[in-house]
């Protein structure tokens, strides 16, 4: 299977991606079959930074899971609007 096969699975979901010139936690906007964009979040405001389109042979790692992940996306749901009232 293919990263890109794999990463299209994981759309719309936070992760720590590492790619050739730089790494980051955010979101994975969109995957095409040659590039990924990805909005990056600054990890202490948990606020976008900015949105990188990384072509997607440079892609080395993605992280979908584990502490800082689990810490960014319970810190982000707690900042949702009640609906439920």
């Amino acid at each position: 299977m293919r990263l890109l096969n794999r990463l299209k699975v994981f759309e719309k979901q936070y992760v720590f991606l590492r790619w050739a010139t730089g790494a980051d936690y955010g979101k994975i906007s969109y995957v095409g079959d040659d590039y990924v964009e990805f909005n990056i979040i600054d990890i202490d405001t948990l606020e976008y930074r900015e949105t990188t389109i990384i072509n997607s042979s440079l892609i080395l790692e993605v992280i979908f899971g584990g502490p800082d992940i689990s810490r960014m996306v319970a810190e982000i749901s707690s900042m949702l609007p009640d609906i439920g009232q």
